[in-house]
């Protein structure tokens, strides 16, 4: 069982961890030992998450989710699988705690009278500005 808020909580069986070779710097170890992970999450048909919060989680996962609703991450940050695998699971838990919390409502404010003031008075001195620019008249 994965922790992610005090009402999600992923099983262990919904989180599927593929091995693959990393690039990168490694050695002779680069070749041989699968140090990466590539870890897949059925989001869409996840028990544990609410159709907002999956929707919330699709749009901040862009393309690291497939067209079924898979989120795919793939950790090769380090050289051992151990730290890969926990870097990928720690990515998974922090984007899906973002996903969990809901934006809030923005709230429609109006203008001050002092801020509409300023507004026009420095409209006014630019106007200003750029009638002094204009080629001078016939009584100039």
């Amino acid at each position: 069982m994965i922790r992610v808020t005090d009402t999600i909580t992923l099983a262990d069986d919904e989180i599927e961890e593929r091995f693959i070779r990393a690039p990168g710097p490694g050695g002779q170890n680069v070749n041989k030992v699968e140090t990466a992970v590539q870890l897949r999450f059925d989001a869409l048909n996840s028990p544990a998450l609410s159709p907002s919060v999956f929707r919330r989680l699709k749009s901040l996962a862009g393309r690291r989710m497939t067209l079924d609703g898979v989120l795919v991450l793939t950790a090769n940050n380090f050289r051992s699988q151990d730290r890969n695998r926990k870097d990928a699971q720690d990515r998974l838990v922090a984007l899906i705690r973002d996903a969990a919390v809901p934006p809030k409502r923005r709230r429609a404010t109006k203008p001050t009278l002092g801020s509409k003031k300023r507004r026009l008075e420095t409209k006014r001195k630019r106007s200003g500005i750029k009638k002094g620019r204009g080629q001078p008249g016939l009584d100039d």
